[in-house]
């Protein structure tokens, strides 16, 4: 009798664990919500969740037929507030059902439909640009190719401003789900007045005092590394120094926040750096007293983990030779 009550009671706390793993494993990841314009599909559960202050996003409008061949004509872009929510929907629901219940959603709330495609309409590159360009899904997001899947960009634009939704649904047979990717694009007016352009004269007081000084006034647009024309007045600034110290020669070092693979934010940031020595080079600066380097992320002055550490490990910085 007392090892049939052992018994029972082990397997009790077993049922127990058991079901407290699940609701744990059910769980939505911390600090993460619903975006308030858009509920979840029944049951689902968010697995990832990013969000960003001010950014820009992009949104496939055409079939995408090659992942590394997509025209600046095949996507829409959107400015403002980003937020994307990875979502898992356990059991045996299907892309075209819960990619339904959105459409109804987002038609109700006034949205217009930009794109949307199922399968082998969406051209078959668009699984591999969505999940592996880095444009679109963050590194970590789930991604599944299933031929199934279905595709959607739509836009609302009234009083309270433009916004834009991305959704890619994916069935994961593997595991027993159909997976989410929301994007939500709030487009507003970004934060100004937080950067100052340094003169000629700070810039020096910087390089003589610790041999080298971070330059935030050189602008690019996401993953570019063409110089803004917002850029200029910091170009100036740096000729200047150059120009009035001819034995001066330097290091142009091009630094990225983490966001993306290491390989290629080192390209991007060598590239930025080419970018910025050869604008000066072009200002009467003779190109032998620079040298352009890229380090991506190796060096931040801020931690990765928001917005605003991201935004001071992106820079140039000129480094006394």
């Amino acid at each position: 009798m007392h090892r049939f009550q052992r018994a029972c009671s082990a397997f009790a706390a077993l049922a127990a664990l058991l079901v407290c793993t699940a609701a744990a494993a059910a769980a939505d990841v911390p600090g993460s919500k619903d975006h308030p314009l858009l509920t979840r599909f029944k049951g689902a559960v968010i697995t990832h969740y990013q969000t960003r202050d001010f950014d820009e996003a992009v949104m496939p409008i055409k079939p995408i037929a090659e992942p590394d061949k997509v025209a600046a004509t095949d996507l829409a872009t959107a400015e403002g507030k980003i937020t994307r929510i990875d979502y898992s929907v356990p059991g045996n629901k299907t892309a075209l059902e819960v990619m339904r219940n959105y459409e109804q959603a987002l038609a109700a709330a006034g949205f217009q439909t930009l794109f949307q495609c199922g399968g082998d309409r969406c051209g078959r590159g668009m699984g591999g640009y969505l999940a592996n360009s880095e444009k679109v899904l963050p590194l970590g997001f789930n991604a599944s190719f299933d031929p199934k899947n279905r595709y959607l960009a739509a836009r609302r634009s009234n009083a309270q401003g433009d916004v834009s939704v991305l959704l890619w649904v994916a069935e994961d047979g593997a595991n027993e789900r159909t997976l989410v990717f929301e994007q939500v694009v709030e487009a507003r007016p970004m934060a100004t007045g937080q950067v100052s352009v340094l003169t000629a004269a700070d810039l020096k007081k910087g390089i003589d005092s610790t041999g080298s000084v971070a330059i935030y006034g050189i602008q690019f647009d996401t993953a570019k590394a063409d110089i803004k024309p917002e850029s200029r007045p910091s170009l100036d600034e740096m000729a200047k120094l150059l120009a009035a110290n001819p034995a001066m020669r330097v290091y142009i070092v091009g630094h990225t926040d983490n966001v993306g693979q290491l390989a290629g934010n080192l390209d991007l940031s060598q590239r930025r750096a080419e970018a910025v020595a050869k604008a000066l080079a072009g200002m009467k600066i003779d190109p032998q007293r620079m040298v352009a380097k890229g380090v991506a992320s190796l060096a931040p002055v801020a931690a990765n983990t928001n917005d605003a550490g991201r935004a001071r490990n992106r820079r140039v910085e000129l480094v006394l030779q």
